[in-house]
């Protein structure tokens, strides 16, 4: 993970914008508070196929590029395999940072 990438996260954190867990980051899309999603990699299928659906369905960008650890690392959590993120701006960073070669 990109370090500048992983400081957003904990910053995001710890500003309480992100969502984590499965059950949590679906009620997030549901009622349209997600505005970014990131997915572990190493999700199971049942749960990847489970957030890409309702992501998709509700129109919320999503990526799927690290795993668990990963992730849970960047936000000072154990591993996570699903988290939102629930501030316009910040889902714009990351984005950015995701889509830009070496930022």
């Amino acid at each position: 993970m990109n370090k500048k990438l992983g400081q957003l996260l904990g910053i995001a954190m710890r500003a309480r914008k992100i969502v984590t867990g499965e059950e949590l980051v679906i009620r997030a899309i549901r009622t349209k508070r997600a505005h970014l999603v990131l997915l572990a990699s190493d999700a199971s299928s049942n749960t990847a196929k489970k957030v890409s659906d309702k992501c998709s369905y509700y129109g919320v960008p999503f990526c799927m590029l690290f795993d668990r650890y990963e992730i849970g690392r960047a936000i000072g959590k154990d591993a996570r395999v699903a988290v939102a993120v629930v501030d316009a701006q910040i889902a714009d960073r990351i984005q950015h940072f995701l889509h830009t070669p070496n930022s």
